[in-house]
């Protein structure tokens, strides 16, 4: 499959997986090893990423994947760069999941601080990939601010709906000069093959491997959905038509009979 190439540095895998949720640490690192992603998202305020000891840690090769710290559970601007400036001291790579959720029941991205946090973090030289609505008009300030990504979510996070905000992705999509990740609400394979069909660069999954019986069965699924919704969009999908059209020709058959 083609890379993914997000600020220079080059993917195999379009899938990217987050670690929350899981019902043990085990069952978490074998999905990932399923998933195929070289992209994992873990949250600050979940580990002590001083202590490479810390259990979660322990269990994501850092050779093998990119880990991603994320500033999950931050409110405003401040602390999420206090959360991404911990990580880099800690000697983590200069790369932030960028997430500013005041809202604790529909977690959704505050668009003002988000934007706020990432013209100070790519300043100081981060290479920030915000999660954000799917707004298109905040998407071209953060790339015109300097962000790596943008990461519009597809549902509210953990919510598995699917990608209702498929409109507003495709104006993404289109006007992007960034890689285009859609982030949350992705509950099934088909979902994630759906983004990667319009155009998305990747997605981002985490609830929909974390809470079913088979962490690593459903990780190869996505893996699968995102491959096969890729190909798809490579090769060209038809356009759609108003009416019917025969895939065989109709001539020669039983209207020239009557």
């Amino acid at each position: 499959m083609d890379e993914l190439v997000i600020a220079g540095r080059s993917f195999s895998s379009r899938l990217m997986v987050g670690t929350g949720k899981f019902a043990s640490n085990s069952l978490m690192a074998d999905a990932l090893a399923a998933s195929g992603s070289q992209i994992v998202t873990v949250a600050l305020r979940r580990v002590d990423i001083d202590r490479p000891e810390d259990d979660l840690l322990a269990h994501i090769d850092r050779d093998k994947y990119l880990l991603l710290p994320n500033t999950s559970g931050a409110r405003d601007a401040d602390e999420a760069v206090r959360l991404a400036r911990l990580a880099r001291a800690a000697g983590c790579e200069p790369w932030v999941k960028l997430e500013v959720t005041p809202d604790p029941y529909y977690l959704l991205p505050d668009p003002i601080e988000t934007l706020k946090a990432a013209e100070i973090l790519v300043k100081e030289g981060f290479v920030v990939l915000p999660y954000i609505n799917a707004d298109p008009v905040l998407a071209k300030h953060l790339q015109e601010a300097g962000t790596a990504t943008v990461m519009p979510l597809g549902a509210p996070i953990g919510t598995n709906k699917g990608v209702r905000t498929r409109d507003n992705i495709a104006i993404i999509i289109e006007q992007a000069i960034v890689p285009v990740v859609v982030d949350a609400g992705l509950g099934a394979p088909s979902h994630v093959a759906e983004a990667m069909e319009m155009g998305a660069d990747a997605v981002l999954v985490n609830t929909a491997l974390a809470v079913t019986p088979d962490p690593a069965g459903m990780a190869n699924a996505f893996r699968l959905g995102v491959e096969a919704g890729r190909r798809a969009f490579l090769a060209g999908l038809p356009a759609q038509q108003q009416k019917a059209e025969a895939s065989s020709p109709l001539t020669g058959f039983l209207r020239d009979e009557q």
